[in-house]
């Protein structure tokens, strides 16, 4: 009985010491300093991204980050700070200093390497821009608060200096133009419509107005009526001109001089700039652009193999490409009438898979969620629904936008309506990035995420839970589910393809709707979306395949005492991090496991006295 009860304290320590390493060692007080040092001066130079956070200090700044002299003052900046944290013994920290030390050198070297990639060259596209992001800020209910009448007086700061911006992002246009730095046409075409749709001259259509519509109660009349004539000012004589002047310089000038390619292979030195995204995005400097396209065609083929087991359960007799059509045409998968019923849909599978999530998970979320309407201005170039992050302490919900151009061609196939949710908002984004955001043990510059690879990647292994969390039942929601894998899958074909000139524009849409239910404008905006933002279509699968590989390697290892509710933990104690860090980390974890259950089966039936561990 004394000896049980000895093996029963040495175990509870052993746990105690593997679960909680904070305690295990102490915290590195001056690698604390340096971390909060690095964020402070980071939101100072990065005001978007403290606003963000939910650091309003810098609401009214908007950086001119295309500009010489900004981005020289990043490099300084990441110099600084890389040469700092080079002084730490990295073997002495404890567990999560260790992790941040290896994730904050990990983004300072990436960082640092970008700034002589001369990105500014190509500082806008239809998919990502300043541009898009200030007309969402503006439109209110982003990030971007619209409490105070201080708030209100920031924004129209920030608004101001948009027009110094433009003028920064026109004249890298025209030195990309120069170097032979140019965007494809095809994008260039798409960005001019959303440019002349943010400059709306009518009040009552300009995002930008928005704000005035929904003025606080506290506000006085004085206050109101001065706020209205500064954004009248503001808009017109900065807002406006600004989004006309990039509208007419796209059209007239850039247009002509853009590329006729797709990839960043046809520009000068573009080999070198896609090996960089592909690195930032997969966090693997040592993956190949060849091994990532050899990869994608054989998850393809395994992806297609399951498909065929669909087809042939739902008892369809013709091929595959013709089960296609039949999916993309048939009225019974496109149900819906109005926008309004297609976020129901969406809000009852939030309501359904509730009952299940504590068999996989120990805990949720403190921050709120919601389901919302993409948009109209951004609507038509958004190919499907999006998740943005929330803020607990501001009680920001996490948001998951639909586009809904038009309900009645919305397809519950395509769209996999179970496996999206379960990837864009819960448990995927939505937990992983919550939970990062409220842990109070991890430093500050890692509240936000910042690596594709893990956060996709978490994001499309949640899909692969589908069953577990009572979805899949119905075996075209099932194909719903692969139609999502195998879009992913076709990604690491199509970006590589893309950027290395294995394929042209036309040859990746042709790609893409041979082997998934996809439309034609749709696959369209998909490989836009792969020729405006490379490499970062790499992320999910390569996650998703890092995060399968290190689940099977625990539970081989660990045999019966593996749980998968402990995995999923453990995968979301400490927030994003590069592949290899995670890898090292949850082999940490893992023998601590093991060696916990070692001495356990030490102390005769201590180990039984335990709680069962969720499965």
């Amino acid at each position: 009985m004394i000896l049980g009860r000895i093996a029963l304290l040495l175990l509870t320590l052993i746990n105690f010491v593997y679960t909680c390493p904070i305690m295990a060692q102490q915290r590195n007080d001056k690698l604390q300093r340096l971390f909060d040092a690095y964020y402070e001066e980071r939101l100072q130079l990065f005001p978007v991204e403290a606003t963000a956070a939910g650091d309003h200090r810098y609401d009214d700044q908007l950086p001119n980050d295309g500009a010489t002299p900004y981005i020289a003052a990043t490099r300084t900046f990441y110099h600084k700070y890389l040469q700092a944290l080079e002084g730490f013994n990295r073997a002495s920290l404890n567990e999560t200093d260790r992790i941040s030390y290896d994730v904050l050198r990990h983004l300072l070297r990436a960082d640092l390497a970008a700034t002589n990639l001369h990105r500014e060259y190509m500082p806008m596209n239809q998919f990502i821009s300043t541009p898009l992001q200030m007309a969402q800020f503006g439109a209110g209910g982003s990030i971007q608060p619209f409490h105070s009448v201080m708030d209100y007086e920031r924004w129209a700061k920030r608004m101001s200096a948009f027009k110094e911006w433009a003028d920064t992002a026109i004249a890298n246009f025209n030195k990309g133009i120069k170097a032979g730095i140019v965007l494809p046409k095809a994008l260039v075409i798409k960005m001019i419509p959303q440019m002349e749709a943010l400059a709306e001259e009518d009040t009552a259509k300009n995002v930008f107005y928005k704000p005035l519509a929904q003025f606080p109660a506290s506000f006085s009349a004085a206050d109101r009526q001065r706020i209205r004539a500064l954004y009248h000012q503001v808009i017109t004589t900065r807002i406006i001109p600004a989004y006309q002047q990039l509208a007419g310089y796209l059209k007239t000038q850039y247009l002509p001089a853009a590329q006729a390619h797709a990839g960043l292979s046809a520009l000068p030195g573009g080999d070198k700039l896609y090996n960089y995204y592909l690195h930032y995005f997969t966090t693997d400097p040592k993956l190949t652009a060849e091994q990532v396209y050899q990869t994608g065609l054989a998850e393809v083929a395994r992806i297609t193999r399951e498909m065929e087991t669909i087809r042939e359960k739902v008892g369809f007799k013709g091929s595959l490409p013709e089960f296609f059509h039949y999916l993309t045409t048939d009225a019974r998968f496109m149900p819906f009438k109005t926008p309004e019923q297609v976020l129901d849909a969406y809000r009852a599978i939030n309501r359904n898979i509730r009952p299940f999530l504590g068999n996989l998970f120990s805990r949720q979320p403190q921050t709120k969620f919601e389901v919302r309407r993409v948009e109209a201005y951004r609507e038509a170039s958004q190919a499907g629904p999006s998740y943005v992050f929330g803020n607990l302490e501001e009680n920001r919900p996490g948001i998951l936008y639909v586009p809904v151009p038009d309900a009645t061609r919305i397809n519950t196939v395509f769209y996999g309506v179970e496996a999206t949710f379960i990837h864009e908002a819960i448990p995927g984004h939505h937990f992983q990035i919550s939970f990062q955001q409220e842990n109070k043990t991890i430093p500050a510059f890692r509240k936000q995420p910042s690596f594709f690879a893990y956060l996709e990647g978490w994001a499309l292994y949640c899909e692969s839970l589908g069953e577990q969390l009572g979805c899949y039942t119905d075996p075209y929601q099932k194909m719903g589910a692969l139609c999502n894998e195998m879009h992913r899958a076709i990604r690491l074909v199509l970006d590589v393809a893309i950027h290395t000139g294995k394929m042209t524009r036309e040859e990746a849409i042709a790609y893409m709707m041979a082997r998934e239910p996809v439309s034609e404008a749709i696959a369209t905006a998909e490989v836009e979306r792969y020729m405006a933002w490379p490499g970062q279509a790499l992320s999910y699968k390569i996650g998703e395949i890092k995060i399968k590989t290190l689940r099977d390697k625990y539970a081989r290892q660990l045999g019966d005492q593996f749980s998968l509710r402990q995995f999923h933990d453990a995968l979301l104690q400490y927030g994003d991090m590069p592949l290899d860090v995670l890898e090292d980390y949850l082999d940490n974890w893992a023998t601590g496991l093991s060696t916990a259950h070692t001495a356990g089966r030490t102390g005769g039936n201590a180990w039984h006295t335990l709680p069962a561990h969720g499965r």
